[in-house]
């Protein structure tokens, strides 16, 4: 069952009978063949609402010099193709080049940790400048020697600039959990909002992945939106299997999507859902039109409750399900 969070701290989540649609995006973490200005061109020309554009050495290097200077030709993209735009800092090796994902949070070495979050107070400053609905970002692999207490405390210590600064630009930060990190799950995600005082969810709130939910967590993709719809600032998406953590195009796992997708609707959610495939790069720009196609697709289902269900879902790779 899905960890009930302490009394009085959850905030009751906005449900509407007119619910806005949802704004599909995809991650540039899965377009990492293509120049930024091409992935945006292409997305925004198949009829995405917004991209999660993740900061890495070949789409907006936050470590290269003229920063502000790229930041505002990517806005100018941005308002050119109408897409709306989440920051991700999930690049595997944009601060250390042997080692993916490091240094993180949790790193017993301060100054690694102050290496990480340096990157994201500089991804909350784009995030500002481009007008972004979030800022993502996770917790790091457990470090074999050290104490989860202590682990914990470093997290929360080192999350705590990175929260004000989203905080006085108005942005959320929201948290990732990620199977095999410290914060890997929606309880981890509570625990981590204890140690740090219950921000508000505007400050600190929650990248929910539809695919770790089906992986590790106890309760359904569905029921896991529900019950984590109040702290949800950011959605990322992808089929995959119970046990398994491998992102999969839609249709080659087990997700059931119109009841997620419906979900979302009903809880009123208004960031990006944002598909990501970050190991399918190679056939990126295929893979943008076909998940589109699918979403497209279930949300039929979702929004034609009348109509008559087919017994078997189409999808281009197969798969599906019923709200």
């Amino acid at each position: 069952m899905t960890p009930t969070p302490p009394p009085g701290d959850a905030p009751t989540p906005s449900v509407s009978a007119a619910a806005p649609p949802l704004r599909l995006a995809y991650g540039t973490n899965g377009l990492t063949d293509l120049r930024l200005t091409d992935a945006l061109t292409l997305l925004s020309d198949l009829g995405y609402d917004g991209v999660a554009l993740t900061l890495d050495h070949m789409h907006l290097d936050p470590l290269a010099p003229g920063l502000a200077a790229r930041t505002a030709r990517v806005a100018d993209t941005l308002r050119d193709t109408g897409l709306a735009v989440a920051i991700e800092t999930g690049a595997r090796y944009v601060l250390d080049p042997l080692r993916k994902h490091h240094p993180t949070l949790i790193d017993p070495d301060p100054d690694a940790r102050a290496a990480r979050t340096d990157l994201l107070r500089t991804a909350v400053r784009v995030g500002a400048d481009l007008g972004a609905t979030a800022v993502h970002c996770f917790s790091g692999i457990r470090d074999p020697g050290s104490a989860d207490a202590d682990s914990w405390q470093r997290l929360a210590t080192a999350l705590d600039p990175v929260a004000a600064a989203a905080s006085d630009a108005g942005l959320p930060l929201a948290v990732e959990p990620e199977p095999g990190h410290l914060l890997s799950d929606l309880a981890g995600f509570h625990h981590l909002r204890t140690v740090m005082g219950a921000p508000d969810p505007d400050v600190l709130g929650l990248t929910l992945d539809i695919g770790h939910c089906q992986c590790l967590e106890p309760e359904s993709p569905a029921d896991c939106v529900r019950a984590a719809a109040p702290w949800t600032r950011h959605v990322q998406l992808e089929d995959m299997r119970r046990g398994v953590h491998e992102h999969l195009p839609f249709g080659d796992g087990e997700i059931d999507f119109p009841p997620v997708l419906a979900a979302l609707r009903d809880t009123a959610y208004q960031g990006l859902v944002s598909v990501e495939l970050p190991r399918h790069s190679h056939a990126g720009p295929d893979l943008a039109r076909t998940s589109l196609h699918f979403l497209r697709s279930q949300l039929r289902l979702c929004s034609e409750p009348s109509a008559p269900a087919p017994d078997r879902v189409p999808a281009v790779h197969g798969g599906g399900g019923r709200c």
